[in-house]
């Protein structure tokens, strides 16, 4: 039997351990620390799983002093992740470590050179990467079909970004801004489809939409502007049909003097043959307008693919072709990614393959996203390098 044990048992690390389980490898969660263990036993008991076969910490350390564990996932909300990761990675313990990696540039330096003394083999949550979509890009760029690429455009139109302002998300002490919570995984995909340095970074961000002047910590279910504000438990049913009904959402006002984080953010990477990419990102686009993929343009031809059309096309550029892939993934979460990671995450426990999504791409994309922070801070342009100077690897 693999051992599991689990750092923080939220949502998304219990639908990366449902995943395993389908998995049928012989993993088992055998040990949980979390802030909420009361609430961990109920879902693991609505599972039909028998809760008193977990150990239930409220320590990381005790944790994994105490159990015999063959792995470790972490789901903490993000400004743990580098905490919890460096006690991991101490025991040289394989993980799966949810993104970003890192919130600022200290914790990033010390995960970095924490990766340099480990054993472990870690997965971290990067499923675009790996989705039919991105697999298929990378076969087709690799082959030469579109040339070398020499142009990247990318998007990504959220549809469900209000979480961003009425969830804990609002909160940036946690987030540090949504370059880290949504960039970092567009950054890696187009980093490991166009497989060069980048080297620079330039950014900006607005915050147009999500902001107001209603009191902090307001709460929807207790605003008087119920049949007013297009955000309201009222028109979640009556006007977007969102809801089954009207009702309690329990969610914070986008519009109060504490909601957080930029509405939309843009960045331009270079990298070091010369090339740019240009990446933009929206979280008040909603319904049939979400979209997020990219085109990459060559002499010879541009590939486009956008997961929300769940297609891939290839544009030839002196032939009269075009050609359509379309990889029916829909419903697959992320796109089919996560059981990818899932699958590279029991692989490297049992020693039978590499992760997939190396700490190594983690720790890029995260430096990437710092730098775009700073340069929308700043108007300033920003080197792709850690604050002692040093270079990523790649």
């Amino acid at each position: 039997m693999i051992r599991l044990g689990v750092i923080g048992y939220g949502g998304r690390a219990a639908g990366v351990i449902s995943l395993i389980d389908k998995l049928n490898a012989g993993v088992e969660v055998t040990a949980v620390t979390d802030i909420d263990n009361d609430q961990v036993r109920r879902h693991v008991a609505s599972l039909g799983k028998d809760p008193s076969k977990v150990a239930f910490y409220t320590d990381a350390d005790e944790m994994l002093d105490k159990e015999q564990l063959s792995a470790v996932l972490i789901g903490t909300r993000c400004s743990m992740h580098t905490t919890m990761a460096l006690k991991v990675l101490a025991r040289n313990l394989p993980l799966y470590l949810e993104k970003p990696v890192a919130t600022n540039m200290q914790d990033l330096m010390k995960l970095r050179d924490a990766a340099a003394k480990t054993s472990s083999d870690v997965v971290v949550s990067f499923p675009l990467r790996v989705t039919p979509l991105v697999q298929l890009a990378k076969e087709i760029i690799d082959s030469g079909k579109i040339g070398t690429v020499e142009h990247v455009q990318a998007w990504n139109n959220v549809p469900y970004g209000a979480c961003y302002y009425q969830a804990w998300y609002r909160d940036e002490n946690e987030t540090q801004g949504l370059f880290l919570q949504k960039a970092t995984h567009d950054f890696d995909y187009i980093n490991y489809l166009v497989g060069i340095r980048p080297v620079q970074v330039c950014a900006m961000n607005s915050k147009r939409v999500y902001k107001g002047d209603k009191p902090a910590g307001l709460k929807c279910d207790d605003c008087d502007e119920w049949d007013t504000c297009l955000e309201s438990p009222f028109h979640k049913y009556y006007t977007k049909c969102e809801a089954q009904q009207v009702g309690p959402t329990g969610e914070w006002c986008g519009f109060a003097k504490d909601t957080g984080n930029e509405d939309s953010g843009s960045a331009i990477v270079m990298y070091e043959t010369g090339m740019h990419a240009c990446y933009s990102q929206n979280f008040f686009a909603r319904k049939t307008a979400g979209k997020r993929g990219a085109s990459l343009f060559g002499y010879k031809g541009t590939l486009e693919f956008d997961w929300y059309t769940d297609e891939l096309k290839v544009h030839m550029h002196h032939t009269p072709r075009l050609e359509t892939y379309n990889c029916n993934t829909k419903g697959a979460s992320h796109g089919g990614g996560d059981t990818v990671l899932a699958d590279s995450f029991v692989r490297i426990i049992k020693g039978e393959r590499k992760s997939v999504s190396p700490l190594s791409a983690g720790l890029l994309s995260a430096l990437m996203c710092l730098k775009a922070k700073e340069s929308a801070e700043t108007r300033t342009f920003q080197d792709v390098v850690y604050a002692d100077g040093a270079l990523p690897d790649v």
